[in-house]
């Protein structure tokens, strides 16, 4: 039996069936429609008193009969044959509309996030007509056309400027509406010349769009509930914006929305769910991240909705890891953080989850390939973890000869990007990589340094240690993921917090860094807060900082300022450390 879509409280069998029989006819191919469809399908939708929506592919079958507007009986994006932003989807869609009007933006909007063909809007009267020899009454008033038009340009807007862009600046889709139509007129119009036309030129704007294709183009989705305030959330999005910087997309804009709690489907609401669809194929979108977690159903309901890839918070986090790992086992932990952030959405990725596997001793009796795969994640993810512990083994041998030789050890710790790497290498002429980015460098790196110590001024040689930054809200399968590095926190004689004071939010990320020590299953040795970067800080904030952090040291790791007395502090922190920790 075909399905009929849509709003069908109240309808008759009768007029279920007339609706089914809308699948049996068939459209000339290189016609739009014909006098005889639409007379029909208004006859229906007069009879029902309800709009009514027929959609039609290329060979001129009808696919699809829904009940209701445009909006209502839309197909998701996914279900769609064909979807991209270098061609239409090959259907167009014929709706009855019950008042005198050209299609409302409504319609549009559906005609353009469904990236139809073309789309004919019937308007009807409830008076009808009846034909010669009887027949369902239906009498079409005028008809209007109505299809895609390719942008002139879409502007790049790369990130973090995307941000600060205004939503009036997004290009609105663009589509041509013709003047009222007769049915006669409207069956003379030439689809296949339409459509050849219409996809000539979004390939062309497409290529010039895929000049830069190895980045992605980004949509920032963020939403604000009630538990941060608004200069939190806004520093959130900045922050996600350098989180896709950093993993190599392009932010080409940021949409919000604030919410009393999220929706358990789909994050945001439905129309804002519209909207986003809009946007991403307005500006050529291929990717879309919200700024907080998403359960994989989430996923799957979004990308149905919109039609593109979408990724949380934490996904973005671990591309970043796993593009900088270096070391076997700092590639080891990031494979291990990534498998079991996968394991619970498989669900979410296609038809042929749900198919049976193959393969002599694969899956057991019935098993789909499904299960196959996430028996087959979970037997990787056990191998891993026996390694990592073994690695986590061998690190602790290392640390305890360290220990045995009495040689004190102090772990640089901070939010990312604030400048650990660089002052490692400032104070220890080591060559660590260093780059504006987040998350530069992850693995640990170890160096000895040698500083003034008692009264004498003495030499003494320490270990200070490099880790991975940190950063609010770390997703806990990382903080699992990461317990090597952590570990060198929490077996260090003292800890150097370091923070980045140029950053508007540095007081945050303090306490960021501070609310992650405190979940260490070791409480970490004593911390000295050092301020970096105070030549890029503004007097108010350096006056701040001093009032509130009177014992810190404040230093510019880049210009090497301060470094001398960050020594002596330093010699004075391990000589408490280790006489009275």
């Amino acid at each position: 039996m075909e399905t009929i879509f849509g709003n069908l409280q109240g309808l008759k069998s009768s007029q279920l069936k007339q609706l089914q029989r809308l699948y049996h006819q068939r459209i000339p191919g290189d016609r739009i429609t014909t006098p005889d469809f639409s007379q029909r399908l208004a006859a229906i939708s007069t009879e029902v008193n309800q709009p009514v929506c027929a959609y039609i592919n290329r060979r001129g079958q009808v696919i699809r009969v829904g009940v209701g507007t445009p909006r209502q009986t839309q197909i998701p994006p996914l279900e769609l044959p064909r979807y991209g932003a270098e061609r239409l989807s090959g259907i167009r869609c014929i709706a009855t509309h019950l008042k005198p009007e050209p299609p409302n933006e409504a319609a549009l909007t559906a005609m353009a996030l469904q990236r139809l063909d073309a789309l004919v809007v019937l308007n009807i009267t409830g008076t009808g007509f009846t034909r010669r020899g009887g027949g369902a009454t239906g009498y079409v008033k005028e008809a209007y056309l109505a299809h895609l038009t390719p942008q002139e340009s879409r502007t790049l807007i790369t990130s973090p400027a995307a941000l600060k862009v205004e939503q009036s600046q997004i290009q609105s889709p663009s589509w041509n509406i013709s003047p009222p139509l007769s049915l006669d007129d409207l069956a003379e119009q030439d689809l296949v010349d339409l459509v050849e036309n219409l996809e000539a030129e979004f390939q062309r704007e497409f290529i010039a769009q895929e000049v830069d294709a190895d980045h992605d183009r980004v949509l920032i989705v963020g939403v604000m509930t009630s538990e941060i305030t608004p200069l939190q959330f806004q520093d959130t999005l900045v922050e996600l914006a350098r989180l896709v910087d950093t993993a190599g997309g392009d932010v080409l804009q940021t949409i919000q929305q604030k919410r009393s709690r999220v929706h358990p489907q789909t994050v945001v609401g439905e129309g804002k769910v519209q909207e986003i669809a809009l946007t991403a194929q307005t500006l050529g979108v291929n990717l879309v991240v919200f700024n907080r977690d998403l359960s994989p159903s989430q996923v799957r309901n979004l990308e149905m909705q919109i039609g593109i890839r979408v990724v949380d918070r934490t996904e973005v986090i671990l591309d970043i890891f796993a593009q900088r790992a270096q070391s076997r086992a700092g590639k080891l932990q990031v494979e291990l953080a990534q498998l079991e952030y996968m394991q619970p959405r498989l669900a979410g990725r296609g038809r042929t989850m749900s198919r049976l596997g193959g393969g002599i001793g694969t899956r057991g009796p019935g098993e789909t390939k499904l299960e196959t795969e996430r028996r087959a994640i979970g037997q990787r993810i056990s191998r891993l973890q026996k390694e990592v512990n073994q690695l986590q083994a061998h690190r602790s041998r290392l640390r305890q000869r360290r220990q045995h030789r009495e040689v004190p050890s102090v772990a640089l710790v901070g939010y990312t990007n604030a400048g650990k790497s660089t002052l490692l290498n400032a104070l220890t002429n080591a060559e660590v990589y260093t780059a504006d980015q987040l998350f530069a460098t992850l693995d640990p790196t170890t160096r000895r340094l040698v500083i003034p110590y008692g009264e004498t001024n003495e030499h003494q040689e320490i270990l200070i240690t490099d880790t991975v930054g940190f950063i609010h809200e770390l997703p806990a399968s990382l903080m699992d993921a990461f317990r090597a590095t952590l570990e060198e926190v929490t077996e260090a004689d003292a800890l150097l917090h370091l923070v980045d004071l140029s950053h508007p939010a540095w007081l945050r990320h303090i306490r960021s860094v501070r609310e992650i020590l405190a979940q260490m299953p070791i409480t970490p040795g004593p911390a000295l807060v050092i301020f970096n970067k105070i030549d890029q800080a503004d007097s108010e904030t350096l006056a701040l900082a001093r009032e509130e952090f009177p014992l810190a040291v404040f230093i510019s790791a880049s210009q090497r300022l301060g470094l001398e007395t960050l020594r002596q502090r330093l010699a004075q922190l391990i000589e408490y450390a280790v006489d009275y920790g």
